[in-house]
């Protein structure tokens, strides 16, 4: 049985950005940061991954999603906001989580960026070798 406690705040992060994403009934509106996800994120891909988690439950017309995201760049903080969405559909409906993990909607995409090394330049790259 789906648990009815809407208010309750789910966390997803991608790279650097984090996304807290609360689940309301309603009619599928998408808000992010007081803004519509179509104004928020200038790429509709972006809108289509934060989407993805609910059109694949077919819950798209039935809930809103109401995010707060900071930090990273706009494709992380889409994929956090999706991270946030799938970890709040299985909360709210258990039953859910075989197909949303599945679809690999609940793995936290772990890469950041690499800090940089003493005695180098940066991450990976070293500083010009000369023999003598």
């Amino acid at each position: 049985m789906p648990d009815t406690n809407a208010s309750r705040m789910h966390t997803g992060r991608r790279k650097e950005a984090a996304a807290r994403v609360t689940l309301v009934p309603g009619t599928g509106k998408i808000t992010i940061n007081g803004r519509t996800a179509e104004e928020y994120f200038h790429r509709p891909t972006h809108n289509v991954i934060v989407r993805q988690p609910l059109v694949l439950t077919s819950l798209a017309d039935q809930l809103d999603v109401e995010a707060t995201v900071r930090g990273g760049g706009e494709t992380g903080q889409a994929g956090a906001v999706r991270h946030g969405i799938a970890r709040a559909l299985v909360e709210r409906d258990p039953e859910l989580r075989t197909t949303v993990k599945q679809a690999g909607y609940l793995t936290r995409d772990p890469r950041t960026k690499e800090r940089k090394k003493y005695g180098q330049p940066g991450a990976r790259k070293r500083f010009q070798y000369s023999k003598r």
